[in-house]
């Protein structure tokens, strides 16, 4: 099984009148998630499942993501990886997948970091930066990739 925790690309501030779960990407944060699409389409991110956070930063970059893997697979969302939601629980559903399963997880710090830590069976996991992706599989970090660096920065 492969996983891919992507944090979401930069969205607007929070206002009085646009509270936290309905903050929308910049411009800049749509062309962050386009680019990281494409690198991970490149590196041969092919995923079976896109899993998203509910709030609509997080949504608009897995829409993002999954237009640039040029696949038909729809976003799902999915309450857990909300930023009150429950590591114990993603993880466990992520778990239930099967092996063959290659499922990106777009969502929010410290959320993925901790989820990171579980699948990897490490204390520290390092947080992910706006529009930043790490590959997971066989419960190890592969890599990490920026959404405008050239190529990731590889682990083990």
């Amino acid at each position: 099984m492969q996983v891919f925790l992507v944090r979401h690309a930069e969205a607007v501030d929070e206002t009085l009148s646009l509270r936290d779960p309905h903050r929308h990407l910049t411009p800049h944060g749509r062309r962050q998630a386009r680019a990281l699409g494409n690198r991970l389409r490149w590196y041969d991110c092919e995923p079976t499942h896109v899993w998203s956070s509910p709030l609509v930063r997080a949504v608009q970059t897995a829409e993002l993501l999954a237009s640039a893997f040029e696949t038909e697979i729809p976003v799902e969302v999915i309450p857990a990886l909300a930023p009150d939601g429950s590591v114990r629980e993603l993880v466990a559903m992520v778990r239930e997948l099967p092996l063959d399963t290659n499922v990106v997880l777009v969502g929010h710090e410290p959320s993925l970091s901790g989820i990171g830590a579980v699948l990897v069976g490490e204390r520290d996991f390092e947080a992910l930066g706006k529009a930043h992706a790490a590959r997971i599989d066989d419960q190890a970090l592969r890599w990490r990739f920026a959404w405008d660096a050239e190529a990731p920065q590889l682990y083990r």
